[in-house]
């Protein structure tokens, strides 16, 4: 009966252990989906990964909803030529993960080039069987 007992704990672990993997993959997905729609501008690529909710946090101090995210970066005024990421972790709790990395961007903002470096935080939410964007701040790297 003990051996039954550890061989079943032994397969919950596992499974759960999977589970967790999965949807961490999944959630890296949507940054990188996140990370090249701002980096293309295009506006249905920005609207599919960011939550009608959506709260966007700027070092500087703006906050943007998701109307106002999308049309700063479609329109030009906030233009992400290149974007790295580095150093990002992932923690899931039900259905919330919360991203936090490293964004190296070189930009054009209004067509005047320059590169910013700042440290963030995501949270993304599953909505049905993706996950998008809730809320983002950024502070700048010292």
């Amino acid at each position: 009966m003990k051996k039954i007992v550890v061989l079943f704990l032994s397969f919950c672990t596992v499974t759960l252990a999977m589970a967790q993997h999965k949807q961490t993959a999944a959630v890296a997905a949507a940054v990188e989906q996140l990370r090249s729609a701002m980096v293309s501008g295009n506006t249905d690529s920005l609207m599919a990964v960011s939550s009608v909710a959506l709260s966007y946090g700027h070092s500087g101090g703006a906050v943007e909803n998701q109307a106002q995210f999308v049309e700063k970066i479609a329109s030009g005024k906030s233009d992400f030529v290149s974007i790295e990421l580095k150093n990002q972790t992932i923690s899931i709790h039900k259905n919330v993960a919360i991203v936090r990395h490293e964004l190296h961007a070189s930009t054009n903002d209004n067509k005047v080039p320059g590169e910013v470096h700042l440290r963030i935080m995501l949270i993304f939410q599953k909505e049905g069987k993706s996950w998008k964007l809730l809320a983002r701040q950024a502070v700048k790297m010292q």
